[in-house]
């Protein structure tokens, strides 16, 4: 190969590697983006009893209808100040059907609440890797010491459509301070009660027909 041909076949390579983003770490440039999206449902409770039986019964329906479940956040937007009453118990009791709680506070919705009714709000999360598959950088010829465009696509892909709750990604559980020392210590105990895989001992196999 000439010089002059060499240093063509380089400038090429350089142009060809210039596509993409330029990572010459460790830490993929692919990573998981969480949204929030908050449902909107006002119902009315024009007294401190609580809810009517239809009323509770149109939320329930409500909830079905967006498949409730964990990772998702209930809140209770009430513009009367009875946050605490019996209204936001009767909302927590329907919730409690599907195993969650009504978290303090709300967030901020658009348009007031009617009067004589309350909000109830549904956050739910989710968690996608925007731009994978991503093959803009070939993977050679390779001049920069970069990882491939896709690096980290198929890990965090994983990530982001396995975690349960993907507000986790975002700052982690956290926790009341204590320890649960019976989950602390399931796994160690399954794994020194269970027989070893070999007690029985070998497994005779053989390629003849019956």
């Amino acid at each position: 190969m000439s010089r002059k041909t060499f240093y063509a076949f380089a400038a090429l390579s350089a142009s060809l590697t210039a596509c993409g983003p330029v990572n010459q770490g460790l830490e993929s440039v692919n990573q998981p983006v969480v949204t929030r999206t908050d449902y909107v449902y006002d119902i009315a409770a024009p007294g401190y009893d609580g809810l009517s039986s239809g009323e509770a019964a149109r939320l329930d329906a409500w909830f079905r209808s967006l498949r409730l479940g964990y990772g998702d956040t209930i809140y209770v937007d009430d513009p009367q100040g009875y946050g605490d009453s019996s209204r936001r118990a009767a909302v927590a009791a329907v919730a409690g059907r599907y195993g969650l709680f009504v978290a303090p506070g709300a967030p901020v919705t658009q348009g007031q609440v009617p009067d004589g009714s309350i909000r109830i709000v549904v956050s739910r999360s989710g968690a996608t890797v925007p731009g994978c598959p991503n093959w803009e950088r070939p993977l050679q010829p390779e001049l920069e010491s970069s990882t491939m465009s896709n690096y980290g696509c198929a890990t965090n892909s994983n990530l982001a459509a396995m975690i349960a709750n993907p507000q986790d990604l975002v700052r982690g559980r956290e926790t009341s301070g204590g320890t649960d020392a019976t989950a602390a210590t399931k796994a160690l105990t399954a794994y020194r009660t269970s027989e070893p895989t070999g007690k029985s001992g070998l497994k005779s196999e053989s390629s003849k027909g019956n």
